[in-house]
């Protein structure tokens, strides 16, 4: 079997990097941090998701530290009205056959590094380039100087990605206009709140998103998106002021500056990019998944699931013709593109749908999600929830 070295061990990598061991190839993670740690605070995994981890084996594992939410809902910001309220977790389960789970990030991370053997990821280990051997195969270039060979390499590092770059070219990020503040708080400071769904507070040009995480659900994690045009720092851990924050919701409605009131420091704040869908992103030996290929602004909660279904399709592709590394790579490629730029596309707008000004459109809207139905909220994101990654056509 080919050998595969996948740069960059976060979700994305990690998961392909157990789906191809599953498949039987020799497998190298390279990640540059020198220890997992905290990137970001909460992620939401649907059932297209939670399928390929449990065909992993992580079923229980996903019990243990997975929240299962029972319903989503949509809020106006003055009074915290209901917009719509959806069935979610059971729902997502009995008709997708999967569940529906937020989680706090670094407990993903550990799951996933627990199911590879030690020797796997090579933490601290920075890569610098890729050259094209004379037989055909992949020196990935190293800090240190050395080099390290393999018949495939998959770039699973991130909205940066240096094997884009080095790969299929580079293409520029696009800036919403917007940054998200985040923030943790313990479940005890926040008992008498509602934290048993993922609700989202709608309002003129910004919003606010709180789920609970962590086993337990010991968290609530807030992503808070306000509209901060000078703001492009695209780091994840970026220290932002709680007084800002707060000061971003005066006047929304008591329920939510109470929420509010509850954080403490540290909140980290980031600028929201996304890029144009790739033309391509493969080479004869080489690939990319995740964020690396199709990254996306965070209002589908989409980002993880697609990176997961892209590791579940690319062992999927690799192991049915290992001997034509190139046709599968294409076929990998082919398969997953137009699903994850018909997401990074309804991604952007929503961008517009969740922060409509108070007036005309925002009335159509409310008077739409008034008259959605549970059946009719799940049934509109079947293409997503219902899509199976590793049922590729030939």
């Amino acid at each position: 079997m080919p050998d595969v070295v996948i740069v960059g061990g976060g979700i994305g990598g990690l998961t392909a990097a157990a789906c191809l061991i599953r498949a039987g190839f020799d497998v190298r993670v390279f990640e540059q941090a020198r220890q997992f740690g905290e990137v970001g605070a909460g992620v939401q995994l649907g059932p297209n998701a939670t399928r390929v981890l449990r065909r992993l084996g992580l079923g229980e594992a996903l019990r243990e530290v997975g929240f299962r939410p029972d319903a989503v809902r949509l809020i106006r910001w003055e009074d915290s009205s209901s917009l719509t309220e959806q069935p979610l977790a059971a729902a997502a389960e009995q008709k997708f056959g999967s569940p529906y789970y937020t989680l706090y990030r670094p407990d993903l991370v550990d799951l996933l590094a627990a199911e590879l053997p030690p020797s796997v990821v090579r933490l601290g280990t920075v890569v610098t380039g890729i050259d094209t051997t004379d037989d055909g195969r992949v020196a990935v270039q190293l800090a240190d100087g050395s080099a390290e060979v393999a018949d495939v390499v998959v770039g699973a590092d991130g909205t940066h990605s240096a094997i884009r770059v080095a790969t299929v070219g580079d293409v520029a990020a696009r800036f919403s206009g917007m940054a998200a503040y985040r923030a943790l708080v313990p479940h005890d400071r926040v008992r008498s709140a509602e934290t048993a769904a993922v609700r989202n507070w709608l309002g003129p040009h910004q919003h606010l998103v709180a789920y609970p995480v962590g086993r337990d659900a010991r968290y609530l994690n807030l992503v808070c998106v306000v509209p901060e045009p000078a703001w492009t720092t695209e780091a994840w851990n970026v220290p932002g002021s709680v007084t800002d924050l707060r000061n971003h919701f005066t006047g929304w409605s008591t329920e939510l500056t109470t929420l509010l009131e509850a954080v403490e420091e540290p909140v980290f704040k980031w600028a929201l990019y996304d890029r144009e869908p790739l033309a391509r992103w493969s080479t004869a030996s080489t690939t990319l998944l995740g964020d690396a290929c199709h990254p996306m602004l965070p209002f589908l909660a989409q980002g993880a699931g697609q990176a997961i279904e892209d590791a579940a399709a690319l062992a999927r592709c690799l192991s049915e013709t290992p001997a034509d590394i190139p046709a599968a790579l294409a076929r990998y490629e082919a398969a997953r593109r137009p699903h994850t730029a018909r997401i990074q596309r309804m991604s952007w707008d929503n961008n517009t749908f969740y922060h409509l000004p108070d007036g005309p459109e925002q009335v159509a809207r409310d008077t739409a999600l008034h008259a959605a139905t549970a059946e009719s909220g799940l049934a509109a994101l079947s293409w997503i929830y219902g899509n199976d990654p590793e049922v590729i056509a030939k």
